[in-house]
């Protein structure tokens, strides 16, 4: 059964414990990413996010590159629980690579003059409600996912691994697969002080 609205946003957490098992097709997790693309608002229609849909044995070799990279800066003495944390994502099923598309960008902010600082924030918004949408998606499916960001340590070397536009912005990772374990309980810091209501 669908779940609805609210309790799809309830129920979003970051999973950790993830395999490499099968839970719905590779279509199905094509048309999520798809979706989450069309239907995501952003600022005067842009649509300057980009997304990289990594499966299989290319999933693997984007952590393998985020590993070295950390293998190059973090000390070796220290370095096993960095090595089991990466190892942790790359044994998920699938990652999904965010980007915006920086020439999309610079052409509203050069035809609307008047809000040209806000263009890079009104995209980066538009790019964290992709990110929600498609993880709370992924997990309705039945995956667990989080998001990641090593990003400017590996930006280079993404780029030109999957030969992607250098206009590209390079925003997060979302490594996704079959929950091998729950996460902890949730810890909420809301208080009614944080809202103001007026009528």
């Amino acid at each position: 059964m669908t779940k609805d609205f609210s309790t799809s946003v309830m129920d979003r957490r970051s999973y950790y414990g993830i395999s490499k098992e099968i839970v719905v097709s590779d279509d199905r997790i094509k048309e999520i990413v798809e979706n989450g693309m069309k239907y995501t608002p952003s600022a005067f229609n842009s649509q300057s996010a980009r997304a990289v849909l990594l499966l299989d044995k290319q999933h693997d070799k984007f952590w393998n590159i985020t590993l070295e990279a950390l293998r190059n800066i973090v000390p070796e003495q220290s370095f096993k629980p960095t090595e089991q944390k990466i190892n942790s994502f790359k044994s998920g099923y699938g990652t999904v690579l965010y980007f915006e598309d920086q020439a999309v960008v610079k052409s509203l902010q050069e035809q609307f003059a008047t809000y040209k600082d806000n263009f890079p924030v009104w995209s980066q918004q538009s790019n964290g409600m992709l990110q929600y949408v498609i993880w709370t998606a992924l997990q309705n499916e039945g995956f667990g996912a989080s998001l990641q960001h090593y990003t400017e340590l590996i930006d280079k070397d993404v780029k030109k691994e999957w030969e992607i536009p250098d206009t590209w912005k390079f925003i997060a990772q979302m490594p996704f697969g079959k929950p091998t374990a729950q996460p902890d309980e949730k810890q909420y810091n809301f208080s009614k002080e944080q809202i103001m209501i007026y009528k």
